[in-house]
């Protein structure tokens, strides 16, 4: 009991000083324990598929930063190129090799991408992404879908409004009348609304931008046919298509969803995998449409640290490990993964969580009740109240998801055989 009650006020010490320090207490929302009957976790290590807090307690990562580390904490030979880059400098505010190393590695495996630039996050991505569309066609108009995550750029925070096709309003504060008017909100499959948004604003649409694999609102698969409708339409109507493949690329194939439907997108934002777990973002693009930006351009974009030489280094470490092979091994410890959650949760103390199933596509699974849900309509209302719960007794026995209902979980290389085991333990053992 003592060591409960130390660990408990260890954690609410540093909270409760971050309180102080930080709006909220996170430097992310989605951080954030929100509705929970405990603090957030203070982690000062990890090694592989653990993670450690400020108290030694070790859990089983299902969060991976949200994504960027595919190979696990602390990979080995990504690990070794860091520190070789340390010793080299960690920011020059210059041209430098390495950006060259990891887009040429990039370009020679994306058909659908002739050029890169680097930013510093997918947000940074997307911001780059629609203003180029809009400098590219002249056009303002941006379609984008309910349920799919795209940053916080002004423009992309937006809710859909009454209803009707192409409405909108600002689902933040601070994000001007003016700007949600130019993104029309669409539902995810909504073949018939695309259609008479592009009827309505004839001439006027630069882009559709989508998550072909919408993981940021739930996972929100989405049948190919939809993905292939919105290249067509795109095609008759001289719009872009962006592929927001933060998420998705590199982590369901290397070439994303991409490469997995055949749809090749007139751009592409990615990040996460390709700094190795150091913040990274990239538009890719043909050199048409990407040397419409600065410097030959005049679409303006710029950044002190953008291509971070340890970014680059860290990211083509990672990269090089995902060969196919470790492709398919990944996905079928997602599917050892997601077989034992299902199966505890349906016995759990009398089926407690039976209510739960676990949809997953390649590395990447989301608990939520339904395997039906294919838009944001669809997530039942209870979702969170019943997350929580569950988010509690994982916790407790040292499972660390992401403190969100809405948010996926990511399977890495380092989830062996062993790990696996070791979850199974712990499921059914609470940990003190």
């Amino acid at each position: 009991m003592t060591d409960k009650n130390d660990h408990q006020g260890k954690q609410e010490k540093l909270f409760a000083l971050s309180k102080l320090l930080v709006p909220g207490g996170v430097h992310s929302p989605v951080r954030s324990f929100k509705g929970l009957h405990t603090t957030p976790r203070f982690f000062e290590r990890a090694d592989g598929a653990y993670i450690y807090d400020v108290d030694g307690k070790q859990y089983v990562d299902f969060c991976m930063s949200f994504g960027p580390l595919i190979l696990g904490h602390r990979n080995p030979k990504v690990e070794e190129a860091l520190h070789a880059g340390l010793t080299r400098g960690w920011s020059y505010g210059a041209c430098e090799p390495y950006s060259l190393e990891l887009a040429q590695f990039l370009i020679s495996k994306l058909p659908h991408v002739e050029q890169l630039r680097f930013v510093n996050s997918g947000t940074e991505a997307v911001m780059t992404a629609l203003r180029l569309a809009r400098g590219v066609t002249g056009r303002n108009k941006i379609i984008k879908f309910n349920g799919c995550y795209h940053g916080h750029v002004d423009s992309m925070l937006i809710k859909a409004g009454s209803g009707l096709a192409g409405s909108a309003e600002a689902s933040s504060a601070g994000v001007p009348e003016g700007v949600a008017q130019d993104t029309l909100i669409l539902e995810l499959g909504d073949i018939e609304g695309v259609k008479k948004c592009f009827q309505d604003y004839k001439d006027q649409i630069a882009a559709i931008i989508v998550e072909p694999l919408p993981a940021n609102n739930g996972l929100l698969i989405q049948p190919v046919e939809f993905l292939k409708f919105l290249r067509d339409i795109c095609d008759q109507t001289c719009a872009l298509l962006i592929f927001d493949e933060v998420i998705s690329g590199f982590r369901v194939a290397f070439g994303g969803m991409a490469e997995i439907t055949g749809i090749k997108p007139d751009i592409v934002t990615l990040g996460k995998i390709i700094g190795g777990g150091l913040p990274v973002g990239a538009i890719g693009a043909s050199k048409f449409i990407m040397e419409h930006l600065a410097p030959i351009g005049k679409v303006y974009q710029a950044g002190t640290l953008s291509a971070n030489p340890l970014a680059m280094v860290g990211g083509l470490s990672t990269l090089k490990q995902m060969t196919p092979e470790n492709y398919k091994f990944i996905e079928q410890q997602t599917e050892k993964i997601v077989a034992l959650l299902t199966s505890w949760m349906k016995h759990f103390n009398n089926g407690q969580f039976a209510m739960f199933q676990v949809i997953h596509f390649s590395s990447l699974f989301w608990i939520v009740p339904s395997l039906e849900v294919k838009k944001l309509s669809d997530i039942p209302a209870n979702l969170v109240e019943n997350f929580n719960i569950l988010f509690e007794v994982l916790l407790e026995r040292g499972i660390y998801l992401a403190p969100n209902a809405y948010e996926v979980g990511f399977v890495s290389m380092a989830h062996t055989d062993e790990v696996i085991r070791d979850i199974e333990h712990r499921l059914e053992h609470r940990l003190q």
